[in-house]
């Protein structure tokens, strides 16, 4: 008798987000492209070539994102441990802000809750006998 987990709805809501967060982040890479010679987003970033390499990178970081949530819908543990490393760096990073920067406050408290949430998403219950199957 096989024992099969199906997929969390918890996992496959985070993967769900990170696709469209690819896409958004590979649109805005090719928007950046396309308006590199733009005069008002040149002096945004600098120079043309700030402009050049925020868009390349843009759609690098897009690509591994859809990749990653690619392997959070097959239950890959590694894209698991990758998004619950980068989930423990904003958290910290957040964390850091909540003192740091006042003004900033609200921002860091949602965002730390954020990061909170996925981590539990992808470490408990469901989850967790999804990904070691």
């Amino acid at each position: 008798m096989s024992l099969t987990v199906s997929r969390p709805g918890g996992v496959t809501f985070i993967a769900v987000l990170a696709w469209i967060q690819g896409a958004f982040d590979i649109v805005a890479g090719i928007i950046l492209l396309f308006n590199q010679d733009d005069a008002t987003i040149i002096l945004d970033f600098d120079s043309k070539s700030a402009v050049t390499i925020s868009g390349v990178m843009y759609i690098i970081i897009g690509v591994l994102i859809i990749l990653i949530a690619r392997g959070l819908l097959r239950g890959s543990n590694g894209a698991r441990v990758l998004v619950t490393a980068f989930e423990v760096i904003t958290l910290a990073g957040a964390l850091f802000l909540l003192f740091a920067a006042p003004s900033q406050f609200i921002s860091a408290l949602i965002t730390a809750f954020i990061a909170l949430v996925v981590i539990l998403l992808l470490w408990t219950g469901r989850a967790a006998s999804f990904f070691r199957r």
